[in-house]
Parts: structure tokens; C-alpha cells; sequence
């Protein structure tokens, strides 16, 4: 008898070490918690309603292993990671059951086909944190329950939504399916058919990069939509239609919208980009269908919410985020006038200086200082003519919905070329312009010591530097300093960061410097030349409208920019982005339009040069043989007399060159300055 006791107390003692369950008859509720759970019991009382599983080291939950628990309405399986499978047929013929919960088990990698088998009353289902690679089957599920909501979440090993993948889940309406953060990258045709959904979440899944326009035949609904945080670059437009509120937050490959007829009952969305609420911005749409109960008497007072949503014949989008200052709802060039001028200075600016640069570098003159100065200009200001071009041409091309491709373009590589090429031209056009100034000035002042004399390679020393600062300035928002993407004609107007800010300021204090600069020089030149001991008061008031000309067009391209930006720099905005389109228009390019005419095109020696470079194409070849006759009898004159005289004939619409001297100020080794080719610089009498 008593080796009988051992014997019991021994197999006892090893049922506690195969599993620590335990019933409680008051709650009616069945337990299996813990690491000692190394196999699923059997002996689960009948009238159990709740049942948990929890940090077992169960493997399996085998077949049927719930049969028979006609009361049982809710079942939890989690934290049971060494949990590899659930067996066929675990859930079934559970008429009571209410709730099943599987989650944090990371093993399990196998639902059985069959493990979910008629549960008419089942209303809440989730499987979370599994090892899952593909959707159980649903299919004999076939609850009945109004409301159901299926939550499949953190399962990252789920890459497909396959077609027929929630059919026969519920019969009646699915208030919530939310297949949030899994590995999924794909919907495929019909996923969701058979299906009445309300609400659909795919937020989260990072890889989701397709979902077939297919994918919602067959179904009805949903009502929500939320994409947010995932991949998805093109909306399925069959998935649209029925939808009144949609999500797509963080989804920053959504950079285009389908056609806004799709959206027939959206009401509300929050989007990632505030452009593309632009297109919502007065778009307005005509219900659907109107409901019958708006009939009801006093039904807009007693329940204003509801009326607005369902019986308003016209109903207005609310869309978040809202186009800020710097992104206004607008094209490019917001107004025809502005698309109409940006049109023609940009070809007007691209023609003059190619023009200039052409006939300057197929001169059979030789390549002078001057000449060399006026190359850089006009390829700085040629380089301007081609961002306003830019900018044009993807203003006709995102006309009247910019929204759809406003993205693409401030963040791809197109805004950061033509920002770079604004930026390297202001700066080294506003760079080449000071050294044409600083040249004339010392050629001036120096003009009778040779040993002073500008030589070409002082130039270029000068003007690599300056074609090493230009580039470093424009290159810096591309780095990070500032930004290109900030506004849709692609300036660095960003100014959040303290580098940035300081950016800004700096290169509008060179530009400042270098205005200055050239006034003062101008005006030193002024006061040189209108000495009544050199020249006529005549002659000094044509330089005087020359000059005030060049310092003019300085001013009116500088003034407006420098003093708008600044304040904006400080952040004290006087001027918004679309008003500041103007000055884009109408001043920031005024240098580069009048640059090749004034520094070259209205010079005497680049008319001669031009004339004589189409001769060679059968052009104007009277023109060029009066100017070859010119220099020829000058270069004759020269030689007759012994003393220097300017090769050219002198203009109104040229500066300064060396002139002889009158008779009667014929003093040795003394030269006067006065009008001439402002090209040619100056020389030294032939003794």
C-alpha cells in the first residue's frame, strides 16, 4: 500500500513539471502560464468561457484541442515562443467563441488551412509578432457578426496579400481590417474580394509597393483608407471610388494623384505633401447619392455633423497638410503675363550672350584683356538665359497641375541643376562685372605706365577665382547649407537652419560690396575723364549717360532682390513667394539681358568683328569691307603721321580709349582719355 502512494506521488510530481494549468470555476476561466508547459492538456472543463495560453514552451497546439467548448467566447495564445504550429481544425465548431488573440510567438511559422473552421459569432481576430509567411485560410470562418475586426500586425514575414484572402471571413461587414506593419510588398487582383470592408489600414508596411488595381474587385468598400508610411507610388483607381476619408501620410513615393473625378464621395484627407492638397484646394463634388433619412424635419439642427457629411448636395475636401507660404497653390509662373516674359528675356538673354560669346571667341583679333573679361560675362549671363529657360519649359509642362508634379520636380535632380546654375551665374556675372570695372578704372588711371599695364594672365588668375568662389556658393545647398527644394523656382530660400541664414546673408553682402564697388570705380573713371584740361563738355556728358546707364541697370537687378531678401533672411518676410516670382521676371535677370548688349553688342569693335565673322558665310559683306577699310586707313594714318591714334571710328555707343592729341596740347609723352572702343584698351603713343 505504500509503495502504491510512492508511486501516485511520483507520477503527480511529473505532472507538475509537464505543465502548470489551472481552472478557476468562479470566472470560468482555464490558464497555462509558464516555461514548465511543455505540452497542451486535455482536461479543459466544459463550461470554460476564457482561455489562456502565455510563455509556454509549447510547440504545437494540436487538433481539436478546444473541441467540444460550446461556451468558450475568447481565447489567448501569446508570448509562446517556442509555439511552432497550430494544428488543423484547433478552432472549431466554437459557436460561442467571441475572440481569438495569437500574438508574440516569433516561431510560428504554421496556421493549418483547416484551423479555422465555422465560428459564426467571431468578431475580434488577431495574429501579431508571428513568423507567419503567408495569410491563414479564412475561408470557413463565415462569421456573421456586424462589425468584425481582423487585426494582422508585426508579422514581417508576410510579403503577399493574395487574391481571395479574406473571402468567407465574414459574411456581414468588416468595421476594421488592419494590416498594419508587416513585411507585405504587394496586393494582388481580387485580394479583397467577397468582402465588405469599412475600414482598410496598410500603415506601416514600409515595402508595400504595389497594390493591383484589381485588388478591390469583388468588394464593397472600403469607407477609410489609411496607406500611410508605406512605398506605394500609384493609387489603383478602383479602390477609390467609395472612399471618404484617406491617409497617406509619410508616403513619400505617392508624388501623384489620379484623376480627381475618382474621389466621388471623399470628404476628408491627410496626405504627405502639402502640394498635393492643392488640388482639393477648390474642387469641389457632387454627392453620389443622397441619403433618405436627410428628409427627416430639423435633421441638419439635430445632428448638423451627420448632415453635412451626408445630405450636402456640394461638399468641400478638408485636406491636411496645408500648402504653407513657401509652396503657394499656384503654377510656376503664377499669371500669363509672367510666363509670357519669362519666355521672351530668356531667350533674349540666351541669344545675346551666345551671340557674344561666338563672335568674341572666332575674333581674328587678338584675345585681349578686355575681350577675355567679356567671354566670362557673357557665359555667366548665358548660363542665367538657360535657368530662366528651365524653369519656363517646366512651367508649361506642369501647367495648371503643378500639384502632380511639384514634388518630383523641387526634390529631383532638374530644381538642383537649375538653382545650382542661377546661383553660379548671379555670383559670377556680379564677380566678372566688378572686374570689368576695376579694369577700366586701372587702365585709366594707369594708361601712360606701361610697366602697370593689365596682362592677360592677370586676368586669368583673377577670374579662376572667381569661378572657384561662384561654384562653391552654389554648390553649398546641394551639401546641406540652405536648400534648393524649398520653392518651386528652385532658390536657396531656405533659411531654418543658422548656416542657412547665414548663407543668404553672405552672398547678398558680397553682392552689396560688389555694387559699391562699381559705382565707385565708375564714378572715379567720371571724374577722370570730364577733366576740362582732357576733354569736351560735350563728350563728358554722353560718358556721364553711358555710366549712369551701366550703374542703373546694376541697381534696379540689385536693390529690389537684396532688400526683400534680407528681410526675409532676418525672417521678417516683406514679400510673398508668388509676389516674389516677379522679381525672378522682372529685375534678377535684367544683367543678364542687358550685359551683352551694353558691355558688347553696341561697341563699335564687336559690330566690326561681327560683320566680319558672317562675311565669311556670304552676310554682310559691304559692312565688313567698310570696316576693313576703316582699319586699314587707320593703321595707315598711323604710320604717316608717327604718332598713335585709336583704330576706331569714335562712338556714342562706346567708352574709353586713347585719342591723339590736339595741336595745340601736343606735348611729349602726354595722352588724353576720351570716348572710344571700350573693348581696345588703352595704349602708349608711338614716339
Amino acid at each position: 500500500m505504500i509503495l502504491l502512494w510512492v508511486y501516485f506521488l511520483l507520477i503527480g510530481m511529473q505532472c507538475i513539471e509537464c505543465h502548470v494549468c489551472a481552472s478557476n470555476g468562479t470566472t470560468r476561466s482555464f490558464s497555462c502560464v509558464g516555461i514548465k508547459v511543455l505540452q497542451m492538456p486535455t482536461d479543459i472543463p466544459q463550461n470554460t468561457t476564457y482561455v489562456e495560453i502565455k510563455m509556454t514552451k509549447l510547440k504545437v497546439i494540436p487538433s481539436e484541442a478546444f473541441s467540444g467548448l460550446t461556451d468558450l467566447y475568447r481565447i489567448v495564445i501569446t508570448e509562446n515562443f517556442a509555439l511552432e504550429e497550430i494544428g488543423h481544425r484547433v478552432f472549431r465548431n466554437l459557436p460561442g467563441l467571441l475572440e481569438i488573440t495569437i500574438a508574440k510567438s516569433i516561431n510560428l511559422v504554421i496556421i493549418h488551412k483547416d484551423a479555422f473552421w465555422n465560428l459564426p459569432n467571431l468578431k475580434y481576430l488577431t495574429i501579431s509578432n508571428t513568423g507567419l509567411k503567408i495569410l491563414p485560410d479564412f475561408s470557413k470562418i463565415t462569421s456573421r457578426q456586424h462589425g468584425f475586426l481582423f487585426d494582422l500586425q508585426d508579422n514581417t514575414n508576410i510579403e503577399l496579400i493574395p487574391p481571395d484572402a479574406f473571402l468567407g471571413l465574414s459574411n456581414d461587414y468588416i468595421s476594421e481590417l488592419r494590416l498594419t506593419k508587416n513585411g507585405i510588398n504587394e496586393v494582388q487582383s481580387h485580394a479583397f474580394n467577397g468582402t465588405k470592408l469599412e475600414k482598410l489600414f496598410l500603415t506601416g508596411n514600409v515595402n508595400l509597393r504595389k497594390i493591383h488595381n484589381d485588388a478591390f474587385q469583388g468588394a464593397q468598400g472600403p469607407v477609410v483608407l489609411d496607406i500611410s508610411s508605406t512605398s506605394i507610388s500609384i493609387l489603383p483607381k478602383n479602390m477609390l471610388k467609395s472612399i471618404k476619408k484617406f491617409s497617406a501620410t509619410s508616403t513619400y513615393n505617392l508624388k501623384k494623384l489620379p484623376n480627381l473625378d475618382i474621389f466621388t464621395e471623399l470628404i476628408e484627407a491627410n496626405l504627405t505633401y502639402p502640394s498635393h492638397c492643392c488640388a482639393f484646394a477648390n474642387w469641389k463634388k457632387n454627392q453620389s447619392a443622397k441619403n433618405p433619412m436627410c428628409n427627416i424635419p430639423h435633421i441638419d439642427q439635430d445632428e448638423p455633423g451627420w448632415y453635412n457629411e451626408h445630405c450636402r448636395k456640394v461638399t468641400e475636401v478638408t485636406c491636411y497638410p496645408r500648402p504653407d507660404d513657401f509652396n503657394p497653390c499656384e503654377d510656376i509662373m503664377g499669371h500669363t503675363y509672367l510666363r509670357v516674359s519669362i519666355w521672351s528675356i530668356s531667350i533674349l538673354a540666351i541669344t545675346g550672350n551666345l551671340v557674344v560669346l561666338i563672335v568674341l571667341m572666332t575674333s581674328r583679333y587678338k584675345l585681349t584683356v578686355p575681350r577675355f573679361l567679356m567671354c566670362n560675362l557673357a557665359f555667366a549671363d548665358l548660363c542665367m538665359g538657360i535657368y530662366l529657360l528651365i524653369i519656363a519649359s517646366v512651367d508649361i509642362h506642369t501647367k495648371s497641375q503643378y500639384y502632380n508634379y511639384g514634388i518630383d520636380w523641387q526634390t529631383g535632380l532638374g530644381c538642383s541643376t537649375a538653382g545650382f546654375l542661377t546661383v553660379f551665374a548671379s555670383e559670377f556675372s556680379m564677380y566678372t562685372l566688378t572686374m570689368i570695372t576695376l579694369e577700366r578704372w586701372h587702365t585709366i588711371t594707369y594708361a601712360m605706365q606701361l610697366e602697370r599695364k593689365l596682362r592677360l594672365w592677370h586676368a586669368c588668375a583673377m577670374m579662376l577665382s572667381g569661378w572657384v568662389l561662384s561654384f562653391l556658393i552654389a554648390l553649398l545647398p546641394i551639401v546641406g547649407v540652405s536648400s534648393y527644394m524649398k520653392v518651386s523656382i528652385c532658390l536657396p530660400m531656405d533659411i531654418d537652419t543658422p548656416h542657412s541664414q547665414a548663407y543668404i546673408m553672405f552672398i547678398l553682402l558680397l553682392n552689396v560690396i560688389a555694387f559699391f564697388a562699381i559705382c565707385i570705380c565708375y564714378l572715379k573713371i567720371y571724374l577722370t575723364v570730364r577733366n576740362p584740361s582732357f576733354v569736351s563738355a560735350s563728350s563728358d556728358t554722353r560718358i556721364a549717360k553711358r555710366m549712369a546707364i551701366l550703374i542703373f541697370t546694376n541697381f534696379i537687378c540689385m536693390a529690389p532682390i537684396s532688400f526683400f531678401a534680407i528681410s526675409a533672411s532676418l525672417k521678417l518676410p516683406l514679400i510673398t513667394v508668388s509676389n516674389s516670382k516677379i522679381l525672378l521676371v522682372l529685375f534678377y535677370p535684367i544683367n543678364s539681358c542687358c550685359n551683352p548688349f551694353l558691355y558688347a553688342i553696341f561697341t563699335k569693335s564687336f559690330k566690326r568683328d561681327f560683320f566680319i565673322l558672317m562675311s565669311q558665310f556670304g552676310c554682310f559683306k559691304k559692312q565688313a569691307h567698310i570696316y576693313r577699310t576703316e582699319t586699314s586707313s587707320a593703321h595707315y594714318s598711323n604710320n604717316r603721321n608717327g604718332t598713335w591714334v585709336s583704330t576706331l571710328k569714335t562712338s556714342e555707343a562706346t567708352l574709353y580709349s586713347l585719342v591723339p592729341l590736339d595741336p595745340q596740347h601736343n606735348t611729349p609723352g602726354r595722352a588724353t582719355v576720351s570716348k572710344g572702343n571700350k573693348g581696345d584698351a588703352p595704349q602708349s603713343p608711338v614716339q
